[in-house]
């Protein structure tokens, strides 16, 4: 029988209708099997997932394909979101076998979990070289049945891989320091595509932390170069079909070079990211017409950046889009949009136009502007004459309104087609970027309901997702799943609870040292100081214990530990920090071998390194109980304006937090210490003196 309608997963709920015996993966799946003698077919997948869902019509929902996987086969539904640690141990076999990964995942394990084929997406009848499903299961089947050595001969060789693969980064191989990361950038640079932006070619996924470690070199030695990449690269993102134009939030890649067809899902750890990234590039457009002359990222004639328009536009849509009821963040929302019940999803459904649906929603004259626009043509940029809507200009300013008018039209026409389905579940470290994003995007640029909303979802989390000292992978409908949290989880639960204790009213900063204290007992290698395992020591066995170090559409989790360790280092008592910086400095010292060997794979431990490497910077603003003279809120805006990535800011009497220990208001007026690690500066009073210690000479 399928067991798969009580899941706390959208994605396996979606399959609980197949006439599939599906089970979630849990020990009993796994003795079922050994009982049976039968190979376990483990498929994984997410629920926006454009081949997922066609293989899932094709072959899943099939009588006859279910009775022969059923017959022979014990079969497991994996959600990746919420199990990472499976999905990370069988895409390594997957790759290791087939040379190249993806989902859905198809791989064929022995009752002891060990895998011995892999692959990806099979079709329902044989074509271009490949098997059918069917054919591919028979032959699966023969080969248990007849040619058992063979398959533990493959299982045994590829288990001794992955447990090889996870050895660990090396410690003290290469030393982290200035001239490390000027290679590492210097490396990336040479990758930039100068014609369409971003890194290499199709296809293109946002390279966000890529971008934000070159945007902190930027800001640390001034290096215009980087500092151009990313404004071209962002610049091309927010102007193409990758970003939504209408509503705001980007899909998860481009399948093109140019961003201009994406494939549609939009991700919230994406997102999440993004909003950081353009928050703080939206940040340094203020000085960018001294620093950079033609910097894309500046709107002629307009007092709001295009960095700035798409953090809030971005915002936006995670508060409309994506928010729950319960204060957090839905997972994703499908490339698929379902026209006609029972049917399988057309991708891209809800966002494309032609000519004439323009037309008839705007008029003639709104319509033809409104296409000439957008890059709306007859023979169209995507499939059908349709055309994805992207935007390479901003309106002369007597158009303004216009455009807007526009927009808002054609979003209120986009609401009345059939909408893309929504993953509800909610991920413990995606939010926690989200909680990040909002907090630092709502202090910097003066929104105070972004920092709410980053309220609501961390009070949620610390209710829901925090247990016991642990932490949850995900939770559904205000429910707590069953999977354990993996070491990201920890890690942005860390960091958006830091971001909050510098933005906001609460106890925050006790909440996230309880979380980051469970994260070092559980997930450190207690041979190998400042490595980490992304499960928790007590976690279930597998084949191995995964540790992936590499940053990929998300950063890994080592190193956004380290972020975390680093920041925190900066706001605990003095024991605490000591510890906490000694774990980030051994931390950063094993990444170091990636930034020499891997920058592209490297972003987010660039990110941190350059935070570290300056410090961090910290800044303390002492107030005074005199509102006559408490010039406080304007030092910190102009703090939050003007400090670099990475940089730690607080605000509050002397004495009342460790930062501003014996750091007294300066002649009875608020004062800022600006700190580089144990270095501190003279304290200043005024904005223009803070501003000259904080931005690029």
């Amino acid at each position: 029988m399928n067991r798969l309608a009580d899941a706390t997963s959208p994605y396996l709920r979606q399959h609980a209708g197949n006439p599939v015996d599906w089970r979630e993966w849990d020990a009993a799946a796994l003795a079922e099997a050994a009982e049976r003698d039968v190979p376990i077919l483990l498929s994984i997948g997410y629920a926006s997932c454009h081949w997922c869902h066609v293989m899932a019509h094709e072959s899943f929902e099939d009588q006859a394909t279910a009775a022969l996987m059923n017959e022979h086969f014990v079969c497991i539904k994996v959600d990746r979101e919420e199990r990472p640690d499976l999905d990370a141990v069988y895409m390594n076999a997957t790759v290791a076998m087939t040379g190249q990964g993806g989902w859905p995942m198809t791989c064929f394990l022995t009752p002891e979990g060990e895998p011995f084929y892999c692959g990806t997406y099979y079709p329902k009848t044989a074509r271009h070289g490949m098997p059918s499903f069917t054919q591919l299961l028979t032959a699966v089947n023969e080969t248990w049945v007849n040619r058992r050595d063979e398959v533990d001969d493959a299982a045994a060789q590829v288990g001794n891989a992955l447990r090889q693969q996870t050895a660990g980064l090396p410690e003290g191989s290469v030393q982290l320091g200035a001239e490390l990361l000027a290679h590492a950038v210097n490396t990336v640079r040479k990758d930039v595509d100068r014609e369409h932006g971003g890194f290499g070619g199709a296809p293109k996924f946002p390279p966000t932390a890529l971008l934000e470690g070159l945007l902190r070199e930027y800001e640390r030695v001034g290096d215009d170069a980087a500092r151009e990449a990313v404004s071209f690269t962002a610049s091309a993102m927010a102007r193409g079909g990758i970003y939504d134009q209408l509503r705001g939030g980007f899909a998860r890649y481009s399948v093109d070079a140019a961003w201009v067809v994406p494939h549609f899902e939009k991700m919230l750890y994406d997102n999440a990211q993004l909003v950081r990234f353009y928050s703080h590039l939206a940040r340094r457009d203020s000085d960018a017409a001294q620093v950079v002359p033609h910097d894309p990222m500046q709107r002629a004639g307009g007092p709001e950046s295009l960095a700035l328009r798409v953090t809030r536009e971005t915002v936006q849509f995670l508060l409309a889009d994506l928010g729950t009821e319960q204060g957090g963040f839905a997972s994703a929302l499908d490339a698929d949009t379902h026209l006609e019940p029972g049917q399988p999803g057309v991708e891209g459904a809800t966002y494309v136009w032609t000519p004439a649906e323009l037309n008839g929603i705007l008029g003639a004259l709104d319509g033809a502007w409104a296409a000439e626009f957008f890059g709306v043509t007859t023979a169209g940029t995507f499939e059908h004459g349709t055309s994805v809507l992207t935007r390479y200009a901003d309106p002369d300013p007597a158009d303004h309104e216009r455009l807007e008018r526009i927009r808002t039209a054609l979003s209120a026409a986009r609401e009345l087609r059939p909408q893309p389905e929504r993953d509800d579940k909610v991920v413990t470290a995606w939010n926690g970027m989200a909680i990040a994003a909002l907090a630092e995007a709502g202090a910097a640029h003066g929104h105070p309901e972004w920092i709410e909303a980053a309220v609501r979802c961390a009070r949620f989390l610390l209710d829901v997702h925090v247990a016991d000292g642990r932490v949850c992978r995900a939770s559904l409908g205000g429910a707590a799943g069953t999977a354990q949290g993996v070491l990201e989880d920890y890690a942005w639960l860390t960091i958006g609870l830091l971001a909050l204790h510098q933005t906001s009213e609460g106890d925050w900063l006790a909440e996230a040292q309880r979380i980051l204290d469970a994260a070092v007992t559980h997930f450190a290698d207690a041979e190998n100081p400042g490595s980490w395992f992304d499960t928790a020591a007590d976690a279930e066995t597998l084949v191995t214990r995964p540790r992936d170090p590499l940053d990929g559409a998300t950063p890994a989790g080592a190193s956004v530990l380290a972020e975390a360790l680093l920041t925190a280092s900066t706001l605990a008592d003095p024991d605490r920090a000591t510890h906490y910086r000694d774990l980030a400095d051994r931390t950063l010292e094993r990444g170091a071998i990636l930034l020499a060997r891997a920058p592209r794979s490297a972003g987010n431990w660039l990110a941190v390194a350059e935070s570290a490497l300056r410090g961090p910077i910290q800044i303390a603003i002492a107030t005074t109980k005199d509102a006559s003279v408490d010039e406080s809120p304007t030092l910190l805006a102009a703090a939050r304006t003007a400090a670099p990535g990475g940089a730690v800011i607080v605000s509050g009497e002397p004495n009342s937090q460790p930062m501003l220990a014996d750091r007294p208001p300066v002649n009875g007026v608020p004062a800022a210490y600006v700190c580089r690690g144990t270095v501190c500066d003279l304290p200043v009073t005024t904005v223009e003196a803070l501003r000259a210690a904080l931005l690029p000479d």
